[in-house]
């Protein structure tokens, strides 16, 4: 087993002050791929989605339950399925109720949706003890459009914005992990603003990293570009404000 070599005190705090300096460029350089997110232009949903979920059938809009911002994490469970993706249960398993509180408190509502038809889902659902709303968007085009599935027949072979047909394996068609954030205007139209897949979420984690994804961030007074949210907070990682 190669481990680290063995070192004194004074030569591990020179090897770890030069590390913070590469740490703290990265944490600098987060921050403006944070700000640049934040400036991507939107689209705005044209189709009329409806999903059924544990309380009946919701268009997309119903999926914000009043927030202003919605995130879906895009759970692999294709129809022919009985579980979600192993990758994806760890995923959510991580998830707690507190941290749904936390980005409803800055105006984000977060949801699971699967392609699979949800009596599947109602059914893995209380299997596997999950809390978060979990949606069905079978016969829908969700899936499709927002490079979730890839379907030969359809010719969707998109994954993580590029063509990627070696995902099928032979098979007619693929499921993909993903997150997808929504943006609700004043006028009842509904925006997508950014979507990420494969590695791009793995640093997905706490209530922050998650809000980093959306057009609206933290929505506190130090994040770039000023002026997306009246009021703002001062940093507040206790979510209180």
């Amino acid at each position: 087993m190669a481990l680290p070599q063995v070192t004194s005190r004074a030569d591990w705090l020179a090897a770890r002050r030069k590390l913070l300096v590469l740490e703290k460029e990265l944490t600098r350089h987060q921050t403006a791929v944070n700000a640049e997110r934040r400036r991507l232009p939107m689209v705005a949903i044209e189709k009329d989605y409806v999903f059924e979920g544990p309380d009946g059938q919701r268009t997309l809009r119903d999926l914000f339950s009043g927030s202003r911002q919605l995130i879906v994490k895009h759970v692999m469970f294709a129809p022919d399925w009985e579980n979600p993706c192993p990758g994806c249960q760890a995923d959510v398993d991580e998830m707690t109720a507190t941290q749904l509180s936390h980005l409803r408190s800055r105006d984000t509502a977060f949801v699971l949706v699967s392609r699979a038809p949800y009596d599947k889902i109602a059914a893995a659902a209380e299997r596997l003890g999950w809390f978060i709303p979990w949606y069905s968007s079978y016969g829908t085009d969700f899936n499709y459009d927002f490079w979730a599935t890839l379907d030969r027949q359809r010719g969707q072979l998109q994954y993580n914005f590029r063509a990627d047909p070696g995902m099928l394996g032979g098979e007619e068609t693929s499921e993909g992990s993903g997150v997808s954030c929504f943006l609700g205007g004043q006028d009842g139209g509904i925006f997508h603003t950014y979507s990420a897949f494969a590695r791009g979420t793995e640093f997905l984690g706490n209530s922050y990293t998650f809000l980093d994804l959306t057009v609206l961030g933290r929505q506190e007074d130090w994040e770039e570009p000023k002026d997306r949210v009246p009021p703002v907070r001062g940093g507040d990682p206790t979510f209180t404000s």
